[in-house]
């Protein structure tokens, strides 16, 4: 299998820098068996079965993209020149980070990100940083809050900078769990009435932890996919929800994963035997074609970039001439692609 495999042509205009309004009005291609129909997100409640388990995603974005200032003497007095940090996940001693300059950083500098934060440059990393920061706890959170911005995905950010309405429109109506550094993007398409309709259908919801890092939008760059090192993230399936997966498994009701993050954490927690045990850990799971899908029963997810990871991920789960069909109809209809595009719910 050749990375070449997963490339398409996408016109640049389908690309979403923007969410539907209201959440739920996105477009939705549903792909069942070899069928393509072209829907909306809130046709939800009359295409799912009363008992399809829907599994949710319930991490929280937070505000990691920092503008900051540093600070240094020279010959001619105070140098002050502007740094860019993106902020990846919490280390034994503060914080991994990438920065834009990285190359006139040095250990032990102080980066200013305002009135309410500061960071020393505890060390530098292959291609990053580790910060310091001089708050911790409630009070970095709220030091956050004030001084951070989205962090948009590279091929939205490339085309407008975050600003305060993506403080809502990135972020899903039911995330809890602080420590994402990018969005599980399917669920960006609930709304509470969609949610109450679904319910009220009788379809149930189940929540797990996974924490999106910036390695999701990491390109590939072997030309042999199965040499691909993915990249690890933090997750969790409690008890709780690995005893209502395995219950609905073997009750035959379909559990659907919302998003490849949900879904790729619980094939992470999920034996030979198809069950679901209690997981916390990080996982580099690479699903690709010729993966046997242990758990999920479809999935409900965005439109991905050419030769990424995920594009292989959904080849798996509906076979690779399916899916150059469903993304040349996507394509030629015009759906939005990308983290703020519309939705496909694939059921193999």
């Amino acid at each position: 299998m050749k990375l070449s495999d997963f490339d398409f042509d996408l016109p640049e205009h389908l690309i979403a820098t923007r969410p539907a309004r209201p959440r739920s009005s996105a477009r939705l291609l549903l792909a069942e068996g070899q069928g393509i129909v072209d829907r909306h997100v809130y046709d939800l409640p009359q295409i799912l079965r009363p008992g399809d388990l829907l599994v949710l995603n319930d991490t929280k974005v937070i505000p990691a993209r920092l503008t900051g200032t540093r600070t240094r003497q020279t010959g001619q007095g105070e140098a002050v020149a502007k740094i860019e940090v993106t902020l990846l996940e919490p280390a034994a001693d503060g914080w991994q980070a990438l920065a834009k300059p990285l190359r006139k950083l040095r250990e032990g500098e102080v980066i200013r990100f305002g009135e309410a934060l500061s960071a020393e440059v505890a060390a530098i990393t292959d291609g990053g940083l580790r910060l310091r920061f001089d708050a911790e706890g409630d009070a970095f959170d709220a030091a956050l809050a004030q001084v951070g911005a989205m962090p948009l995905p590279p091929y939205i950010a490339s085309l407008r900078a975050p600003d305060e309405q993506d403080r809502k429109d990135y972020q899903t109506v039911w995330a809890a769990r602080q420590g994402a550094v990018a969005a599980p993007t399917a669920s960006l398409h609930f709304d509470t009435p969609l949610l109450e309709a679904l319910e009220a259908r009788g379809v149930e919801f189940v929540h797990v932890t996974l924490h999106v890092g910036a390695g999701t939008f990491l390109p590939v760059k072997v030309e042999n996919v199965a040499t691909h090192r993915m990249h690890a993230e933090w997750g969790e399936v409690s008890e709780e929800a690995a005893t209502r997966i395995n219950a609905a498994k073997e009750q035959g009701r379909r559990v659907i994963p919302v998003g490849t993050t949900a879904l790729r954490l619980i094939e992470s927690a999920a034996t030979e035997e198809a069950r679901i045990q209690p997981f916390a850990g990080t996982t580099e799971i690479f699903i690709y074609p010729g993966y046997h899908f242990r758990v999920s029963d479809g999935l409900m997810t965005n439109f991905h970039l050419p030769k990424s990871t995920l594009l292989m991920l959904v080849s798996a789960l509906m076979g690779m001439d399916k899916i150059q069909r469903i993304y040349a109809h996507a394509v030629a209809e015009e759906y939005r692609f990308f983290s703020y595009g519309d939705a496909s719910l694939l059921l193999p």
